[in-house]
């Protein structure tokens, strides 16, 4: 059996809680190894670069060859299939109209005299990351990269790993071309995380480090955090189908496996009210998961966050749902509008049967840096707010001063804050 069946039918099993994605490891030996490379690249700079580079990625790499140029980029998407540069312009341009439909405006309210409200401001440098590991992910360079032009971030600098000869991955060259990036350094992993947030010589420090990437990369992000700002921590993919007995399940099959294929540690969970459903998904699973050339990393990932949940009514569902919070929930039910108000923690939720999870990873508008680990609880997907500050603004009238200073001089009195009094009370004898 490709996933493990639980009956939630009568009784909530803590299984849900054993099984899934985010019931992970501490990561102690990683987040040394991390602490490490931290250090290193924030006290030797460009030499603690060149050393990783050659250690993790086995290019040999020198200074001058950290920055990728201009022209070398523009060479590497040369040599990228037209029909690929085609794809990536039509996918950027719906994820330009998704992230221009979530610009906020500034505002403000007048309380008689009293003028509050909010500016946004672009943060001014964002540093991205491209994984190009296990798989070049050039998408990750559309999703990260449009939302912070959109906000108007002019300085944008791309991080990605280069292949044993140094050369970066043509596709994300493509997909760096596409969005106008320009400064791009043949660095990948922590290292890149450090060089990025501290600076070096050939790598301007940054405000914010954004993009996903595999656990050295988010533990990286996670102890930088503060000296700059991070989007958030991004674990293996996850996705959750919610079926009924009318759904497909050829197309619940494939969105399992879909999400599962990213990496062994991913979380595939099916949830249903039918048990005839339950049992034709599963061997649909077994039937497609034959036909793949990388079924056993799928394999390895059903395995170790692989479920298949039996409720008795979408009320359960969506109760099992909400606890995992995951990255992807696909609603594949009559009436997925209906259910999507009981749904309260999901990085995208799919709604309906067209709604492939693979459209939402490469062109329907939304970033598909998605929160992961039960992040949706507290979590939005990467938007254009996270690229924009927020910057309170205050005026008062002489008139609104008057009426505020009582409760302002009540409550510093309260706190024993003389200089609070002080403050309100000079205006006011001046008067």
């Amino acid at each position: 059996m490709p996933l493990e069946v639980i009956d939630a039918r009568t009784e909530f099993p803590d299984v849900l809680r054993k099984r899934a994605s985010w019931d992970s490891a501490e990561y102690v030996k990683e987040a040394a190894v991390v602490r490490r490379i931290l250090e290193e690249v924030r006290d030797r700079g460009d030499m603690a670069l060149l050393e990783y580079t050659k250690s993790f990625d086995g290019a040999d790499l020198d200074v001058g060859s950290i920055p990728v140029g201009v022209d070398e980029r523009d060479e590497a998407a040369a040599r990228v299939d037209r029909s690929v540069i085609d794809a990536l312009a039509a996918a950027a341009e719906r994820i330009r109209i998704f992230h221009e439909a979530q610009l906020p405006h500034d505002w403000s309210i007048d309380r008689d005299g009293a003028v509050v409200g909010q500016v946004f401001r672009p943060i001014r440098r964002v540093g991205l990351y491209a994984p190009a590991g296990r798989t070049a992910l050039p998408s990750t360079v559309l999703m990260t990269a449009i939302p912070a032009r959109v906000a108007g971030v002019e300085g944008l600098v791309l991080c990605t790993p280069p292949d044993t000869t140094g050369r970066p991955n043509d596709i994300v060259m493509a997909a760096a071309k596409a969005v106008g990036i320009e400064e791009i350094y043949r660095v990948g992993g922590a290292q890149a995380i450090a060089a990025m947030a501290y600076g070096t010589s050939s790598v301007p420090a940054c405000d914010k480090v954004c993009g996903p990437g595999r656990i050295y990369t988010t533990l990286a992000k996670q102890q930088v955090y503060g000296l700059v700002g991070i989007d958030g921590l991004f674990g293996p993919s996850e996705s959750v189908v919610i079926a009924d007995e009318r759904a497909k399940p050829s197309y619940a099959a494939a969105e399992l496996l879909t999400q599962a294929e990213h990496d062994p540690d991913a979380a595939a969970v099916l949830i249903t009210t039918s048990e005839a459903f339950l049992g034709e998904c599963l061997r649909e699973v077994e039937v497609r998961l034959r036909k793949l050339p990388n079924a056993r990393d799928i394999r390895d990932a059903f395995t170790a966050h692989g479920l298949a949940v039996l409720v008795s009514d979408l009320e359960r569902a969506a109760e099992v749902a909400n606890l995992l919070a995951p990255e992807h929930v696909c609603i594949q039910l009559a009436d997925p509008e209906a259910f999507l108000p009981m749904l309260h923690a999901a990085g995208t939720a799919l709604l309906g049967d067209d709604a492939a999870a693979t459209l939402g990873d490469y062109c329907a508008g939304p970033s598909h840096v998605l929160p992961t680990a039960r992040t949706a609880r507290f979590q939005s997907g990467l938007g254009v707010r996270d690229f924009l500050v927020s910057i309170n603004t205050i005026s008062y009238t002489r008139q609104a001063l008057f009426n505020d200073a009582p409760v302002a001089d009540t409550l510093a009195n309260a706190e024993g804050l003389q200089a609070h009094r002080e403050d309100v009370h000079v205006r006011l004898e001046e008067q």
